[in-house]
């Protein structure tokens, strides 16, 4: 596949929706529309709470997802980010876990990608102190990688703190058991 925009980075987000909350690509589709005036949704692709992975804005056009890196970047955006107090947690369910690393990986082979990163990752340090504060921060969830040989292994954040966050390693997935979770189907 020719890679006309030089994709080099993953970019994953949150929907900021609380527990329950079940939105799908056509819904965010509407709410970038609506609210935001844009064409489109802004995402690539959305991981829904059951696990399924639906597409957004065609990975041939720029996003609309990270001021200052669509340019070069695919946007995922799983639903939830939110507990039931509408503070930042990591909501994401098991299969979206799962449906995520498969993502990551499967544009990785696609991609010469060199980070994937959270939206948190990119805010800018609007003080200028040469770090960026709890403060300044976009998202509060963060995501770490570690690159492998052929894939990247996205791991979990399992206790979300400000400064801190402690991961526990995802485990292997084979790629068969996420055929059916694909869905190309879906019209926005």
């Amino acid at each position: 596949m020719s890679n006309m925009r030089n994709i080099d980075t993953i970019i994953i987000h949150c929907s900021a929706s609380k527990p329950g909350v079940d939105l799908h690509a056509k819904n965010i589709d509407r709410m970038h529309r609506e609210q935001n005036h844009w064409k489109c949704i802004g995402y690539h692709y959305i991981v829904c709470l059951d696990g399924t992975i639906e597409p957004g804005r065609d990975e041939t056009e720029v996003g609309a997802h990270a001021k200052g890196y669509n340019g070069p970047s695919i946007g995922i955006c799983y639903v939830g980010g939110l507990n039931t107090s509408g503070q930042a947690a990591d909501t994401r369910t098991t299969a979206q876990k799962e449906s995520l690393n498969y993502l990551v990986n499967d544009l990785c082979r696609k991609y010469p990608i060199v980070k994937v990163i959270g939206h948190r990752d990119i805010s800018p340090d609007t003080n200028h102190n040469g770090k960026v504060d709890p403060w300044e921060r976009i998202k509060a969830i963060a995501f770490s990688t570690q690159r492998t040989t052929d894939k990247f292994k996205l791991e979990i954040p399992v206790l979300i703190d400000i400064d801190h966050v402690v991961i526990q390693p995802k485990v292997a997935f084979d790629k068969s058991a996420y055929s059916g979770r694909v869905n190309k189907q879906v019209q926005l």
